[in-house]
């Protein structure tokens, strides 16, 4: 089976001692976001987990940790976007993370880590000649060490428009014109562009709309077949991504950014932030008397008997 840990918030940047904490443990307690009640416990051995994915803005807290973690397949999806403290108030500045990237690239292969520029948002700071001019700067940089890269626009979930009504989704125009641009930049440099957001009509100008976390990548990381029966998308007829299980909870990112939709009010992820106990199988929290625990049905996808080369 494969783990994700960066669906709901951001492990390695802030909660990379409890995660490594739960590693060392061999199994981690999951509520399920809509009913607290309800636990989830996943033993984590490579046994039975083929590959734990990362999604993170600064996996440099983890990178310690990865020789005692190469008893697991990983596969890393990590965000290097344009913006400043005023759209992401606590993430690293974009040279330190592209050296944590091309160090993750070194150490596991580059078909095991993913660059991530979503989501654009086009303002008067923020415009397209700047999106440009920055993603064209990082792909000069990342171009030898990774084969993909993600790329979408703003999605203005319910609880966005409520709690950040001053983000505004940018033209269709836009949209084609930037899309065109990020591609040519993506030949040049033979990477991989693919899209991350609801805009699939962008397929009538060549853009790659088939999903951006594919079982045929998670393949090709750790060159084995994976023999997948129930393949679940992230969200039907929106994402074709495969759904895989996180371990994360939501309201507890501490990098603070703006679009974010697993983040509501930083009043509630501050507090939810100080429940932490890195000692706890919970990443938020404890145990409650009326949890209901259930041990998931795992086992392993790999098919022994084919390898990819």
């Amino acid at each position: 089976m494969i783990i994700n840990t960066g669906q709901r918030t951001d492990i390695p940047a802030f909660y990379s001692t409890w995660f490594m904490n739960r590693i060392r443990s061999g199994y981690v307690l999951v509520r399920n976001p809509y009913y607290p009640n309800l636990v989830t416990k996943f033993i984590l051995d490579p046994s039975v987990i083929d590959v734990i994915g990362f999604c993170t803005k600064n996996p440099h807290p983890m990178l310690k940790y990865l020789d005692e973690l190469n008893k697991f397949n990983m596969f890393w999806h990590v965000t290097i976007t344009a913006y400043d403290t005023d759209i992401e108030p606590n993430v690293p500045s974009i040279d330190n993370v592209i050296e944590d990237f091309i160090y993750l690239s070194n150490k596991l292969g580059k078909n095991s880590v993913v660059w991530r520029y979503t989501p654009i948002i086009i303002d008067n700071k923020y415009t397209l000649d700047k999106h440009i001019e920055t993603f064209r700067y990082i792909a000069s940089k990342l171009h030898n060490y990774t084969n993909i890269v993600i790329f979408g626009f703003l999605d203005l979930y319910d609880k966005l428009i409520t709690n950040k009504p001053e983000l505004i989704d940018c033209s269709d125009a836009d949209k084609i014109k930037l899309s065109h641009e990020l591609l040519k930049i993506c030949k040049e440099y033979n990477l991989s562009l693919r899209l991350c957001s609801k805009e699939k009509w962008l397929k009538e100008y060549d853009i790659d709309i088939n999903g951006c976390m594919r079982i045929e990548d998670f393949e090709l990381s750790i060159n084995k077949n994976l023999i997948i029966k129930d393949k679940m998308e992230a969200r039907k007829g929106y994402c074709s991504c495969y759904l895989s299980n996180d371990i994360g909870a939501y309201n507890s990112c501490l990098h603070l950014c703006k679009y974010c939709y697993a983040n509501g009010k930083e009043e509630t992820i501050r507090k939810n932030n100080s429940m932490h106990d890195p000692n706890s199988p919970f990443l938020i929290g404890s145990s409650k008397k009326d949890d209901i625990i259930k041990e998931a049905k795992q086992a392993s996808y790999i098919d022994d008997r084919l390898t990819l080369f």
